[in-house]
């Protein structure tokens, strides 16, 4: 999904039967809007003279947030370019033994670059589940129970992402590589399930 595409387009080709874009995407797209909605808490916090103590730490949030939404929305073209790179490996002749050796190599290193995309996502979706921990502490609360909103869009992106590692990486026949990307994998997810465990309950207590 382009920044400048329309959303109905993006949820169309979703829809079709088209490969791309898929689930890479899906995830990508949901922790973006979870950065987008720890900006709107943040945008709507600053300014407020009942916030004005925390309004530096708000602005440096919003500093965080809005790079974050665009590394994100910028993701959902890597998986598709990724997963293009993999299909056309796949394509590629293997009627000779050296065809085949050529083949077999294209696929590994593409193989590779598909496991790293979603890595990175499922990253960018704990930072926006660490930033929207951060503004569901400090953030106005007219419009707190979008931080929550936020911390659950961004793990629903992280672990979506985190089947898009997994299903390359079995496919990997580098098992240090493999094994290394999800051993990072499952301290993101440990790590980021108990944040947003948290982040959610403060909300919602916040929520009364």
């Amino acid at each position: 999904m382009a920044r400048e595409q329309a959303l109905g387009q993006f949820l169309d080709e979703l829809a079709s039967e088209a490969p791309t874009p898929g689930g890479g995407g899906a995830a990508a797209i949901s922790g973006a809007m979870g950065a987008a909605l720890v900006s709107m808490v943040a945008n709507l916090t600053i300014g407020k003279p009942k916030y004005a103590e925390v309004e530096e730490q708000v602005k440096a949030v919003l500093a965080r947030s809005e790079p974050l939404r665009a590394k994100l929305t910028d993701a959902i073209a890597d998986d598709v370019k990724a997963f293009d790179a993999v299909m056309g490996s796949y394509g590629l002749p293997r009627g000779t033994d050296e065809e085949k050796a050529a083949r077999s190599e294209r696929i590994q290193a593409s193989l590779k670059v598909a496991t790293d995309v979603p890595l990175e996502a499922a990253r960018l979706c704990a930072e926006a589940i660490q930033l929207s921990a951060e503004i569901a502490e400090i953030g106005n609360l007219n419009v707190i129970s979008d931080a929550g909103v936020a911390v659950q869009s961004a793990y629903a992106g992280l672990m979506s992402a985190a089947l898009n590692v997994r299903v390359n990486a079995k496919s990997i026949k580098d098992r240090e590589f493999a094994d290394a990307r999800l051993a990072e994998l499952e301290t993101l997810i440990a790590d980021a399930g108990a944040l947003t465990g948290k982040t959610y309950e403060l909300v919602k207590n916040k929520l009364g």
